[in-house]
């Protein structure tokens, strides 16, 4: 996953030379800059460094995340859109609505909000402009405005907030406010989004985290793990191999990609987590959130050969990436009334250690009560 930083023009930085005292002795900084050349030409990226871990924010590209590294571990996969494409060249109608495909390459983009999953007709979206939705929805593609970059010098916190809106006449009116941070030394990272329905009306939403991961962490003989209650195919095609659904393959040619839908079990608080590690279990990477927030999970296994892009989706959401008519049917559309919000939170823990590794799988098997129910095919309510 190259980092392409040769093209970014660096135009403001702040770090531990130039803020309070307590905050120096760790190498840390915050670099904002715009990326330079082709279709890249014109999008903002803000690098968050807490000394360990650096984390590249798009607020171009919806305040998606490029990509993040880990000492000399890279975190991210290496698309065939090798660098941040610019929304002016995202056509989302483009290629039978799979335009949004053009601009893919992050480590983790938004899929909503007022639609995600695949494109098609909606005849029961009750804003009829909105009948005709694209591959997985709008959010990606839009500027951030108001992008602020804070250190925080009690938490020991830097963070990087934007906001994005999405909205239309005679449609939805909803703004994303989000904020990136990470604590100085440590190889976590976290996100706070908040989504508002500023219409005067209710608004429906959908939201899915697209996280990417590539390798090192994807290889042959790589496992995900998590604490899955109940694991459902949600394809023929997915269902060919429902019983290898936790281990990966080496680059595979004429692969066609599989995509399972979870029910995860989770702590009295809601919480959980999900884990990619490697083969040897010495790399690792882990998403944690609420299922309270996130109640749907979708892995997407995607070996196919190098150059076409071998990566793997750990994908937690609001809802699963079908048809939004079905997704509505079976409840899990969200309903936001006017002036409302809700809130997500999301941690992402990079390992570089088979002690963390196992820790995590640890937690995991503490979480997972029994064995999950495998469904041979899909299956109702899931798919």
């Amino acid at each position: 996953m190259p980092s392409n930083f040769e093209s970014v023009h660096w135009h403001e930085e702040i770090d531990h030379r130039s803020v309070s005292p307590e905050l120096q002795g760790t190498d840390w900084s915050i670099r904002s800059g715009t990326l330079k050349g082709g279709l890249s030409e014109g999008v903002d990226v803000v690098e968050l460094n807490n000394g360990s871990l650096r984390v590249s924010v798009l607020p171009t590209r919806g305040m998606g995340i490029w990509n993040a590294r880990l000492g000399n571990i890279p975190v991210g996969w290496k698309s065939p859109v090798e660098r941040p494409v610019h929304p002016a060249y995202v056509n989302l109608e483009s290629r039978n609505g799979l335009g949004w495909l053009d601009g893919f390459n992050e480590l983790i983009c938004r899929c909503g909000l007022s639609f995600n999953g695949p494109p098609g007709t909606d005849d029961g979206n009750p804003s009829p402009i909105e009948s005709h939705v694209t591959l997985h929805g709008k959010i990606a593609n839009l500027p951030a405005s108001h992008v602020v970059t804070r250190v925080d010098a009690k938490q020991r916190l830097l963070s990087v907030t934007g906001v994005v809106d999405e909205s239309t006449l005679f449609g939805p009116n909803l703004r994303l406010t989000s904020s990136v941070f990470t604590e100085l030394g440590s190889n976590r990272f976290s996100i706070r989004d908040t989504i508002s329905n500023h219409g005067a009306g209710p608004a429906e939403v959908q939201l899915l985290y697209h996280t990417n991961v590539g390798r090192p962490f994807l290889e042959e003989g790589a496992e995900f793990v998590c604490p899955a209650e109940v694991v459902v195919p949600r394809d023929p095609r997915a269902a060919e191999d429902v019983n290898s659904w936790s281990s990966y393959l080496a680059p595979t040619a004429e692969y066609a990609e599989q995509v399972y839908f979870f029910r995860m079990a989770a702590d009295a608080n809601g919480r959980t987590l999900a884990l990619l590690r490697n083969n040897a279990g010495d790399r690792g990477f882990c998403v944690r959130y609420s299922v309270k927030q996130l109640p749907c999970f979708s892995q997407w296994k995607c070996t196919q050969p190098e150059a076409a892009g071998y990566v793997t989706g750990l994908e937690p959401g609001m809802n699963y990436p079908n048809f939004k008519s079905f997704e509505r049917h079976h409840g899990r559309v969200h309903k936001l009334a006017s002036g409302d919000d809700i809130t997500i939170e999301l941690d992402f823990d990079v390992y570089d250690s088979a002690s963390q590794v196992q820790a995590a799988m640890a937690e995991i098997a503490e979480l997972q009560q029994s064995a999950p129910r495998v469904e041979p095919h899909p299956t109702s309510p899931f798919c």
